[in-house]
C-alpha cells in the first residue's frame, strides 16, 4: 500500500485476510482500530489471542470448546443420544442450534471430500464417525452437509459407508438453498430442513 505508514498497511493487510473483508473494509477498520483508547484495543488483541489458544475441539464430537474438554452438548443428558447430525464444520452446529429444531447430539468432519482441493475421506473426521457407531448405540445418523456439490458427494459417501450396519441414514430436505451455507440458513428453513429429512 504505497503512501501508508507500515504499521498501517501490515494492519489492513491483516484485517483484508478475514472472511467478507476487502481492502476497503479493512482500511475503515483500521483506521477505526486507530482512533480506539489503547485499553480497548488491547483487549481486542487479548481476545483474539485467547480464543485463538483456549478453544480447542472436543474429543466426541469435533465441536468447538474449552480446552480439551468434552463439550456441553456431549455432555448433556438431556440430549437425545442415539440421533447424531452430521455436519461440515462448528459453524453448522451453531445454526442448528439457532433454530433450536435438533435436540441430539452432532458429528463434525471439519470438511467435505473435494477432489478439487485434494480432500479425501481419510482428511475428514469420517473414521472417528464410524468409531461412534460402534461405541454408542445409534438409531439415527441425520446428513446436514451443505447442498453444494462438495456437501452431496460427502453425504452420498458416508450414507453408502453406513447404510450396511443398520442404522438409519436420512439427509435434511432441500429446503436450505442448493449452493448455500448451513450458517446463513434463518432457523425456520433449518427447522423445516430437519422435519423434512429423508432416507438415503
Amino acid at each position: 500500500m504505497a503512501g501508508y505508514l507500515e504499521p498501517l498497511s501490515r494492519l489492513v493487510n491483516a484485517l483484508s485476510k478475514l472472511p467478507g473483508i476487502g481492502q476497503r473494509s479493512a482500511m475503515r477498520l483500521a483506521y477505526h482500530i486507530l482512533q480506539r483508547p489503547e485499553g480497548e484495543v488491547r483487549e481486542l488483541a487479548e481476545a483474539i489471542y485467547k480464543a485463538r489458544w483456549d478453544i480447542g475441539y472436543c474429543p466426541v464430537c469435533g465441536d468447538y470448546t474449552a480446552g480439551d474438554d468434552v463439550c456441553g452438548i456431549c455432555r448433556d443428558a438431556r440430549r437425545e443420544s442415539d440421533v447424531l447430525c452430521v455436519v461440515r464444520d462448528p459453524r453448522d452446529v451453531a445454526a442448528m442450534e439457532r433454530s433450536g429444531a435438533f435436540r441430539g447430539k452432532y458429528h463434525v468432519l471439519h470438511g467435505t471430500i473435494s477432489p478439487n482441493e485434494n480432500r479425501g475421506p481419510g482428511d475428514i473426521r469420517i473414521k472417528e464417525l464410524l468409531k461412534r457407531l460402534q461405541d454408542d448405540d445409534i438409531g439415527e445418523i441425520i446428513l446436514a452437509t451443505n447442498p453444494d456439490l462438495e456437501g452431496e458427494a460427502t453425504a452420498m459417501y458416508i450414507a453408502r459407508l453406513i447404510k450396511p450396519l443398520g442404522v438409519k441414514v436420512t439427509r435434511i430436505a432441500q429446503g436450505v438453498q442448493v449452493g448455500a451455507d448451513l450458517e446463513y440458513a434463518d432457523d425456520v428453513t433449518l427447522s423445516r430442513a430437519l422435519e423434512g429429512r429423508r432416507e438415503m
